[in-house]
């Protein structure tokens, strides 16, 4: 499909659906193998099938929800792993709902269509790309639930602003706030006692504050998701106990100092021994290693 730079279309959603048009046309369309999506209890699809024909299906048995859970899981997946084609093969996927909330939105506004259009499409992309958490159900509904308030967020904008004349009346305080509780800063402060592993930081930071998709995180730590599900769940218990004790909010005293840096230092010492093991079996069951 060519698509030449004058035809190509204005609208976001429009431009969406023109590039998710040249993916899935002949003679190469992108496919999706249902058997990467998960068990199909109902044995309704199987096999490979081209995009649009999975999106006419999905749109045909509105009530199957374990398939359309199951091809939306990997959709996001592919989304975040698998490079800019399958983030445009996502939009496509939900192109019908997309189209329907901007329509909806659209009705009595007074500026600009492709506006909403365009917050709809950024709602969604946000969503795909860091928002929704694959392991709870219905991630498809996230997506489209974060499409609609992001287009609804840009209706009620004209309403939030306060003119000049009635800042003078606003009521309650209007300094900022000192930022000695800010998320971040216990955040550091619980690196700083030992509470968080350094090397754990960023990935805290990114997943529990910046609600980014854990998948590729995983992935650049070399670990699984689940195996990283479960080193932030401990870090929220530890970070939890310590907010408990006074500990990030006070003065930790020499006794937990030296007791919280004992912890940390058994927690370096596992997790190396850990990779040392990986190391040596992925060495012992090398072709090289058999073959000798």
């Amino acid at each position: 499909m060519n698509v030449s730079a004058t035809d190509w279309p204005t609208s976001p959603l429009d431009a969406a659906d023109a590039a998710f048009a040249a993916l899935t046309c002949q003679p190469a369309p992108l496919t999706l193998d249902l058997r990467s999506c998960g068990p199909d209890k109902d044995g309704a699809l199987s096999g490979v099938m081209t995009l649009p024909a999975l999106r006419d299906w999905l749109l045909g048995h509105p009530r199957a929800y374990t398939v359309r859970d199951g091809v939306w899981r990997d959709l996001v997946r592919r989304a975040r792993l698998d490079g800019p084609a399958w983030v445009i093969a996502a939009v496509g996927m939900a192109m019908p709902a997309l189209r329907r909330y901007a329509g909806q939105l659209c009705a009595g506004y007074p500026g600009d269509p492709d506006d909403i259009d365009g917050e709809v499409l950024t709602g969604f992309l946000t969503a795909l790309r860091d928002r929704v958490d694959l392991s709870k159900d219905a991630p498809y509904a996230a997506l489209c639930r974060a499409a609609w308030r992001a287009g609804h967020q840009l209706r009620l904008q004209g309403s939030e602003y306060t003119t000049i004349a009635d800042v003078e009346h606003l009521t309650g305080p209007r300094t900022p706030k000192v930022p000695y509780g800010h998320p971040d800063v216990l955040v550091c402060r619980a690196v700083g006692l030992g509470i968080l592993d350094a090397e754990d930081e960023q990935p805290y930071i990114d997943v529990r504050l910046g609600r980014r998709a854990i998948e590729p995180i995983a992935a650049g730590l070399g670990v699984t998701v689940d195996a990283l599900r479960m080193r932030l769940g401990r870090i929220d218990t530890r970070i939890a106990d310590a907010l408990a004790a006074g500990l990030l909010t006070g003065i930790a005293s020499p006794q937990a100092t030296e007791a919280l840096a004992a912890k940390a230092g058994h927690r370096t010492a596992t997790r190396a021994g850990r990779a040392t093991a990986r190391r040596h079996a992925t060495h012992a069951a090398s072709p090289a290693t058999a073959a000798a």
